[in-house]
């Protein structure tokens, strides 16, 4: 069975189930910290979890020479940060200001803390910059611009060794962070508003994009490199399902997981059971077959 696991597609196909998985549990897991630890303790339990985060990263960049403990321990670290210490500093200072949620029909549209969030649009933005012009990039967005938009950054340095960990750390960071910004600003009323007809084409531009990265994906026939793609490509994936969402399409049991304890213990057990088999085989170690597809880091 695993000789048969360990080929294309069911690599990338594991890989993106792995990620697209734990974007829910994160959302459920930063409602019951809201729950489990209270008010008065629970920024202490998000500034640890981000301490933890950077912890497992630190730990990726000495396992450099492993390139699977890198990629893994760099996208869960950088995962651990975002909810720690990313998240939950946007829920302190909400509830500091005492700013109030947005009501729509007597329910909660959007949180106070998302409220806030786009006003770090100009940190994204800016602190982009470095990677962008990085002529050290193998990011395939970055590249394709560059070469579009006719913007030289430089040749690569030859046998150039490339921190895994907290690449891959980063990568994720940056992922959820702009994807947040972005749906966030095209709910907003006074720019379009999740009722506006142009939601729609967002939506089908998102799952065409989706399923064009998934075609991409199920090529690759090496762990840490279907990996480091399926972490974009899952994260595009759930924005088409936050969109449907927010349109009351289905129940979003990840952020009601006291209510909905079953459906979240068997997205839990989906997510161990993907990770364990995931887990089994590190990949075959020969360069991807088609010379197109390379890692998007």
């Amino acid at each position: 069975m695993l000789s048969i696991l360990k080929r294309p597609p069911f690599i990338g196909i594991f890989a993106f189930m792995l990620v697209l998985l734990l974007q829910g549990l994160g959302h459920a897991q930063m409602v019951l910290q809201e729950k489990i630890f209270g008010h008065e303790y629970v920024y202490w339990s998000a500034f640890i979890m981000g301490v933890m985060g950077m912890g497992l990263v630190y730990w990726g960049v000495r396992m450099n020479h492993n390139e699977n403990a890198a990629t893994w321990l760099g996208f869960f670290g950088g995962t651990y940060i975002w909810d720690g210490w990313c998240e939950f500093s946007y829920v302190y200072y909400a509830n500091h200001l005492a700013v109030p949620h947005l009501i729509e029909n007597g329910e909660i549209a959007t949180r106070a803390e998302y409220l806030l969030m786009p006003s770090s649009i100009g940190v994204l933005l800016s602190t982009l910059v470095f990677f962008f012009f990085n002529r050290e990039t193998r990011c395939n967005a970055f590249r394709w611009l560059h070469r579009n938009l006719h913007l030289p950054v430089g040749k690569p340095t030859q046998n150039y060794m490339r921190n895994i960990s907290t690449i891959v750390a980063m990568e994720t960071l940056y992922l959820i962070w702009f994807f947040y910004l972005f749906l966030l600003i095209i709910y907003d009323k006074q720019i379009l508003g999740d009722d506006h007809w142009a939601m729609y084409p967002i939506l089908f531009t998102l799952i065409v994009w989706s399923v064009y990265l998934l075609n991409r994906l199920r090529k690759f026939s090496r762990l840490p490199s279907a990996f480091r793609y399926a972490i974009p490509t899952a994260i595009i994936c759930w924005n088409t399902i936050e969109i449907m969402g927010r349109w009351n399409l289905f129940t979003e049991v990840w952020i009601e997981p006291q209510k909905y304890t079953t459906h979240v213990l068997v997205i839990l057990g989906a997510f161990v059971t993907v990770a364990i088999i995931f887990a089994l085989f590190p990949g075959v170690d020969k360069p991807d077959e088609d010379p197109k597809v390379q890692p998007a880091e």
